[in-house]
């Protein structure tokens, strides 16, 4: 049975200003081929709903489900969808308990969600409970040890290692991505395609943006607070490591790159 679920990231404003930039080409593309007009899809842990939009657009008249954990960022994810004017409904929801019946849409999606959660087999096993027979379960999630960058800094090496302690406390799986084969396996899916790809920060306006993210992610998001409140880190440790962000963030010859697993599960 899955404990309590703790979202490590939180959704301070750094944290959202990273879930605004995803879409479906940068975080979904391994989906995009088999997507065609008139499916039904679900997608968990929408955030502020920039994916779920995207992907929206592409099954219309589909009917599409965006459900997060949080009511925090709905709100805005309404708001994106209303002036996109594509139809879809966002709703709080559960991972582990959908409130749908089985095998009732074609497409079930997750984004960087099952890194965060207690139990990620259970939440596989339920999000196949309401794929349709021949549909398709795609979930992808990042592989934090597998994150590299230049030029090195002791600063981002500490962030990395922090990061890592801190999801685990939280009962948690920062290194997710290649563990979703094993994990589906254990939900019992066996016909399943394994994928991986990766973002890549390297110009200066990515650089920047990214950086920027970060640095205010080490002070001010729940990353921040948990690391203080389990006694991993001090306030003038995150200074450090958020400088160390700004650091990179200024190097004409920085480049960070993340490795992400992605699964397609056929129904």
């Amino acid at each position: 049975m899955a404990g309590v679920d703790t979202y490590t990231h939180g959704h301070a404003e750094p944290v959202l200003q990273s879930h605004r930039w995803r879409t479906a080409e940068n975080s979904a593309a391994y989906l995009l081929p088999h997507l065609r007009p008139g499916l039904d899809l679900l997608d968990v842990g929408c955030g502020p709903g920039t994916i779920t939009v995207d992907l929206a657009r592409r099954v219309a008249p589909g009917r599409v489900l965006g459900l997060d954990v949080s009511a925090d960022p709905l709100d805005e994810a309404r708001a994106l969808a209303a002036r996109e004017g594509v139809a879809v409904t966002f709703a709080v929801g559960d991972v582990y308990a959908l409130d749908l019946p089985d095998d009732s849409v074609d497409v079930v999606h997750a984004h960087q969600v099952l890194q965060h959660l207690t139990d990620p087999v259970a939440a596989l096993r339920e999000m196949a409970r309401v794929c349709r027979p021949g549909g398709l379960l795609a979930v992808r999630d990042v592989d934090y040890a597998a994150t590299t960058w230049f030029p090195a800094d002791p600063g981002l090496d500490r962030w990395l290692e922090l990061y890592g302690r801190v999801a685990r406390a939280n009962d948690a799986e920062p290194d997710a991505g290649r563990r979703l084969l094993s994990w589906a396996h254990a939900a019992g899916l066996r016909d399943v395609t394994a994928s991986a790809s990766s973002w890549c920060y390297a110009s200066a306006a990515e650089r920047e943006w990214w950086g920027r993210s970060w640095a205010g992610r080490a002070t001010a998001s729940a990353f921040a607070e948990q690391a203080v409140a389990y006694g991993l880190a001090t306030r003038d440790e995150l200074g450090e490591l958020a400088a160390a962000w700004l650091r990179w963030a200024a190097a004409d010859d920085g480049w960070l790159g993340m490795l992400h697993g992605e699964l397609l599960v056929r129904g």
